[in-house]
């Protein structure tokens, strides 16, 4: 029977502490993240059941960690098969962006990475961080990018990030409008 509780502020949210995904190859996936970004291994489970649902699904689940604590976590079904992109969403959407501490470190992760064979893009400028991207053996897109502004900077953008928003949301109606318009 449900409860009625008297609202409160949400939990302070203090940060990541993984995000997941499938992978193709554990160890594959640990020599690319490992090896050529500089993650460690940092935790493994293995499991024959799925604590949360109890399905029968043998996994194992791996850990890489981030400076700052938090993980990029993968889990590996051993069946040989990385997740599928999303077939109603372009392939530069969806995508991790790690961050690096200077546009240096993005030159040299970037050329560490051509050498290994991994096609770049970029070095991208966003106007207040730069960026390069790639693909891992998963085909999941990952950012490494670097802020190029002041706090200061992003601090003026924060306070009007509410109105940018109101505005995108006035100019999508109006598209959507006009499309259904030119349907009729």
């Amino acid at each position: 029977m449900p409860t009625t509780a008297t609202p409160t502020a949400p939990p302070p949210i203090r940060g990541l502490h993984h995000f997941a995904w499938r992978c193709r190859d554990s160890e594959e996936t640990r020599h690319f993240y490992e090896d050529l970004l500089g993650l460690p291994l940092a935790h493994v489970i293995k499991n024959d059941h799925v604590p949360s649902t109890g399905e029968y699904c043998p996994y194992v689940h791996i850990f890489f960690q981030m400076r700052d604590g938090a993980y990029i976590a993968f889990f590996d079904l051993g069946d040989d098969t990385a997740a599928l992109p999303s077939p109603n969403t372009p392939s530069w959407v969806n995508h991790i962006a790690l961050r690096v501490d200077s546009v240096a470190d993005l030159l040299a992760a970037k050329a560490r990475l051509e050498g290994a064979g991994i096609e770049v893009l970029g070095v991208t400028d966003h106007h207040i961080i730069e960026s390069i991207y790639f693909f891992d053996p998963n085909g999941i897109r990952v950012e490494l990018t670097t802020p190029t502004v002041p706090q200061t900077e992003m601090d003026a953008h924060a306070r009007h990030a509410h109105a940018d928003l109101d505005a995108w949301t006035a100019r999508k109606a109006a598209l959507r409008a006009a499309k259904g318009a030119s349907h009729v």
